[in-house]
């Protein structure tokens, strides 16, 4: 797959591997982890997530994997067959490791029903009796043992003669010598017998002053009776090392005999760590079995960002049946590029042979080619602005599009002029959809939604949005554009509800913009001649001009609602309806923060509240007080003695 270093960056891929290496225990293991990335091919994903849930099911049953130990096989590898003659230390090591293979070999063949695919692995560890035969027999508790050589055990032997007459000497001097001792034992200095004499009786005793104390009191003497000895001795030790060599040398050489089993068997038990780390991530994620394919379907339920865990809501997300472009709107914080990394690292991590969180029978495609702007992309040494920077990925991104690409784009048409950006960014998709790639983008701008939307093979989705809270529900709807909720927001702040209908005005007039011309646009925003020291009003859009003529004008036909926008021309302003007509006609309008009544006859329908506001909006934000609100709110919660709303006339109207 065409992954480089940034876009697995930016996609979190490569903090997915850092959590994973953490579950290997071996050095081999902990290599093959770090080095994952996603295969194309559907039949080895297909493999790998089997093997992976053969491993996570033995895990979950309270298994434990007896893994071969790779201490100390490191340096085994580096130094074989270099003339480096192993240690008994290596030696241990190299027991250890193979007794190891052979517990995972026996404990493998028993699992062969319920894991036949992992069992498989066990096939490849080679038992190398012989090896440990000789090991055994040669290497005990850390040291060649005597059993080794008969030339060995000679040399030991004559060792422990030599010592014990040492001894019967060093015992025959003590008694002798009893009162001119410091003290009444024998010591070593510099691995010779001395015995521990007074200052003042060093010359009643023939030897060899090695040794005197810190205080000068006490000399360490090695008597002369048993210099002879001490010579005999360090031959014979000399001669032990000589023959303790020739059995290391010998135990060496048949280790380099047998190293390519060596060799295969690590790689065995490195492959097994690998396996069962990426078993033990599974676990701890919640990964589940998933179904893949190579026609681009991706239908998952339940998914969840790895890195965020239990921190995210659920992604339901689908693409690749009836559309394969999908273009997600909605606020800003609202999750859209959570949903988008979290395709990206899922279908990576898939492609991976990784168990991935999301809910049981999801089914991710195999892509063979990956493109991700996700971030501007840049460095400190690049020069390119972001915008360019987006350019030269599209670029590539077009050049090597085809039928087996995933595209994935944070923010389409951000960085330039919108008019352009939008332009360019709808030829992109056009073209990234001829050429038959995956394309999940995410944009804020109307225009795109609405190519989406009347476009073949392109479906639009949002991000929903609690317009009542102001808070991002982070839930995925797909078939439905969304919107960045700016009107709603503003009016929940205490934007003053002229300014949102002159907001509506000027949206509209972009709107037809897009559809009508400069004209229309020019209309809606056009401002009257500038006269100093005057404040001016703006000039109303065509159709809503504040004339005589507009005072006169025939009374509304249609019921009004509550929050409907309507115009009033005896005051030549506009309002919001708060309380729908009585029974004569008078219908409440609030007026630049004023209730105020007017008969129906006497307004026009300016906006509806099916344009102004979102579904089931609270209307109380508009035409209550925040006390009032406030006292409301704790009143559904809970009785509270004494606590009580006053109602104007008009509120009760």
């Amino acid at each position: 797959m065409n992954l480089n270093e940034n876009m697995m960056i930016r996609l979190e891929y490569t903090q997915v591997i850092e959590r994973l290496t953490q579950y290997a225990v071996t050095y081999l293991g902990r290599t093959m982890a770090m080095k994952l990335t996603p295969l194309t091919e559907l039949g080895a994903v297909k493999s790998l997530l089997a093997e992976t849930l053969e491993a996570a099911e033995l895990l979950r049953r309270g298994s434990s994997v007896p893994l071969p130990s790779l201490d100390g096989m490191e340096p085994v590898f580096q130094l074989i067959g270099t003339g480096y003659v192993f240690t008994e230390a290596d030696f241990g090591a190299i027991l250890t490791f193979l007794t190891g293979c052979g517990h995972l070999r026996r404990y493998m063949d028993g699992k062969r029903p319920q894991a036949p695919r992992v069992a498989t692995y066990a096939n490849s560890l080679y038992d190398l009796a012989e090896v440990r035969r000789e090991i055994d027999r040669c290497i005990r508790h850390g040291r060649v043992d005597d059993a080794a050589s008969g030339e060995l055990a000679k040399i030991r032997r004559h060792i422990l003669i030599v010592e014990d007459r040492m001894k019967k000497k060093l015992d025959a001097l003590m008694t002798k010598h009893k009162s001119h001792l410091q003290e009444a034992i024998v010591t070593k200095r510099g691995n010779r017998y001395v015995l521990p004499v007074k200052k003042e009786h060093r010359r009643l005793l023939q030897g060899a002053v090695l040794d005197e104390s810190a205080s000068g009191q006490t000399v360490y003497i090695e008597p002369a009776e048993l210099a002879a000895l001490h010579y005999e001795l360090g031959d014979l030790r000399t001669e032990e090392v000589r023959e303790e060599t020739k059995v290391l040398a010998l135990l060496t050489g048949l280790v380099e005999e047998h190293e390519a089993e060596l060799r295969l068997n690590a790689e065995a038990v490195g492959a097994y760590d690998f396996l069962f780390a990426k078993a033990k991530y599974a676990l701890a994620i919640d990964g589940a079995p998933v179904d893949v394919n190579d026609t681009g379907v991706i239908d998952v339920r339940g998914a969840k960002h790895p890195l965020l865990g239990g921190g995210m809501v659920p992604l339901d997300f689908a693409i690749g049946r009836t559309y394969r472009s999908l273009i997600i709107t909605g606020p800003n914080t609202g999750g859209k590029t959570v949903a988008l990394k979290t395709v990206g690292l899922l279908t990576l991590m898939v492609q991976s042979g990784l168990l991935v969180p999301v809910e049981p029978g999801s089914v991710f495609a195999v892509f063979r080619r990956f493109a991700a702007d996700i971030g501007d992309g840049q460095s400190l040494e690049q020069s390119l602005s972001t915008f360019s920077s987006h350019v030269k990925l599209l670029v590539e991104t077009l050049r090597t599009a085809n039928g087996a690409t995933l595209v994935l784009i944070d923010e389409m048409a951000s960085g330039t002029d919108p008019g352009e950006g939008v332009g360019l960014s709808i030829a992109v998709l056009e073209e990234l959809y001829r050429k038959g790639a995956t394309v999940v983008a995410t944009t804020h701008f109307n225009e795109i939604k609405r190519f989406a939307a009347a476009a073949p093979g392109f479906e639009n989705a949002r991000m929903e949005f609690d317009a009542e809270t102001l808070e991002p529900l982070y839930r995925l709807r797909i078939g439905e554009a969304g919107h960045s909720y700016a009107f709603a927001i503003a009016s929940k702040l205490g934007m003053p509800a002229h300014v949102l209908v002159r907001s509506r005005e000027l949206t509209e007039g972009v709107r037809r913009r897009g559809e009508g011309g400069e004209d229309a646009f020019a209309e809606a925003v056009d401002l009257p001649a500038f006269v100093p020291g005057q404040a001016q009003p703006l000039k109303q859009a065509q159709g809503q001009a504040a004339s005589a003529e507009a005072a006169g004008a025939a009374p509304v036909e249609a019921e009004l609602e509550v929050g409907d926008c309507v115009y009033i021309p005896s005051l030549d302003k506009f309002g919001i309806v708060y309380a729908a007509a009585d029974k004569v006609g008078e219908v409440g309008v609030m007026v630049q923060k004023e209730k105020l009544k007017f008969n129906r006859k006497r307004l026009k329908l300016h906006i509806s509240k099916s344009e102004l506001y979102p579904d089931d909006y609270d209307f109380d934000i508009v035409f209550d007080t925040k006390e009032n609100r406030k006292k409301k709110k704790l009143m559904s919660k809970r009785h509270v003695e004494g606590l009580t709303i006053v109602r104007s006339e008009e509120d009760l109207s």
